[in-house]
């Protein structure tokens, strides 16, 4: 078996970060979700995250499989939720920019991706965690509820389609 693990994206490693957010660009609009079908993530963002140092990179045998950022709360797009709303109001750490390379799709290695992402949150002290994806990428719902997080309710981002299902996990 490969060497699978996760470490923080460098700036040589953005063309790879790119084609990552191709492949799922792509593989949305093939199920016809509007989500990413823009430019975001552009570059730009990608990079951002790199300099900021929230970048997460899937290793998989040596190559670069998936793609998350990690990033400290608050996030303004979260201040409003319709819905039960979220629990608690402890600092918490979020999820973003989640994909993974077509390559190893349907591997579940989304799954120990972001396992380790919540280990992550929880060495640096954080037990909230917080994502949101569109209301028709099921494929991701599947991976946030199988990591245990709970709906929480609808968010809104600055996207052509801004509604965008919420989820929360509190760790113990």
């Amino acid at each position: 078996m490969p060497a699978i693990y996760v470490r923080q994206g460098q700036p040589a490693d953005v063309p790879a970060i790119m084609g990552i957010i191709e492949d799922a660009r792509a593989f949305l609009k093939a199920q016809g979700i509007d989500q990413w079908q823009g430019t975001y993530p552009d570059r730009a963002a990608v990079e951002a995250d790199i300099a900021k140092g929230t970048n997460r990179l899937l290793v998989v045998a040596d190559t670069v499989a998936g793609t998350a950022s990690l990033l400290d709360g608050p996030d303004p797009f979260y201040t409003r939720i319709d819905g039960d709303g979220w629990i608690g109001t402890d600092f918490y750490m979020m999820i973003h920019r989640f994909a993974v390379s077509a390559a190893i799709r349907g591997q579940h290695l989304s799954q120990f991706f972001m396992s380790n992402l919540l280990t992550e949150a929880y060495a640096r002290g954080y037990r909230d965690v917080r994502i949101d994806t569109h209301a028709q990428n099921v494929i991701m719902q599947h991976v946030i509820t199988g990591n245990g997080f709970s709906y929480r309710g609808i968010v809104y981002l600055d996207e052509p389609v801004p509604e965008r299902n919420a989820y929360q996990l509190l760790l113990k």
